[in-house]
Order: C-alpha cells, then structure tokens, then sequence
C-alpha cells in the first residue's frame, strides 16, 4: 500500500480544505494518508512515505507562511529521492504576480531535495469550493497515484 503525508499551512482554513480533500481522495485510491499542519511537521517524515504533498498559502506579496519557514528551510537536508510530490495551495487572485507563489517555491524546494513531480500543481484562488478546484484536487491525487504505481 503505498503511504503518502500531506502538509498544510492554512490562516483562514482554505488550505486545510485543500489538504482534506487531496488526503480524501488519495485514501479512496487505497493510500494511507497522514495530514499535518506546518508547524507541527518534520520534513523528514517525508522521507518514509511514497508521496508528499504540501499545502502553503502565500502571504503578502510572495512571502512563505512565517510558520513554514523551518519546514521550507529543512527540506534541504532531506533525501527525497524516489519520492513523488505535489503541490496545491490556495491564495488570492488579489496580489496578481504573487498569486500562491509559495506554491512554486515548495515546488522547487521539493525537487531539489530529490523528489519528482508527480501532479501538475494546482493554484485556488481563495477556498477550494467550486466543482472546477474539487476536480482539480482529485485529478492531482489521481497523477500521485499513477505517478507511484509508475
């Protein structure tokens, strides 16, 4: 059974939604699925699951959530080769050229630390609550599942 952790940083709740319904949907795809806050989460767990997914808001203009900025930092002394990973956040189309940057730097921070791209990422613009951001969660746990399987 393939094991995934999905992490999120959320000020408004928007992107714990968006972290329960990706663990939702890749635990009806038969994974075991742990969720976390930020802050409360050790980026080497990542290192004993199959697939990790964040969940970041950006704040202000570009900037990392402040109580994921250990995590974000930590993510270089990981080795996550043989990983999958995805990232999906939810911001607000408000801040125009900063739109769910954080997004992209978890993204990048992920793949330096090894791991390889296995969903397209998804950007929400504020909560994951229209019919198009549920199908483009689901569709992200359905390339997780399919990415793992290989």
């Amino acid at each position: 059974m393939a094991t995934a952790k999905v992490v999120f940083a959320t000020i408004t709740g928007n992107n714990e939604d968006v972290a329960d319904i990706i663990a939702e949907e890749l635990e009806k795809k038969g994974v075991d699925v742990s969720v976390e806050e930020i802050s409360q989460a050790d980026p080497a767990d990542l290192e004993d699951v199959d697939i990790c997914v964040i969940c970041p808001y950006t704040y202000d203009e570009g900037a990392l959530p402040d109580e994921g900025m250990d995590f974000y930092d930590d993510l270089e002394d990981v080795d996550l080769n043989g990983k999958v990973y995805a990232v999906a956040g939810s911001g607000d189309t408000f801040y125009g050229e900063y739109f769910c940057t954080a997004v992209d730097m978890f993204g990048a921070a992920l793949e330096n630390a090894g791991a390889k791209q296995g969903a397209k990422t998804v950007k929400i613009n504020l909560a994951p609550d229209t019919d198009e951001d549920i199908k483009s969660l689901e569709k992200l746990a359905d390339d997780l599942v399919a990415a793992v399987k290989g």
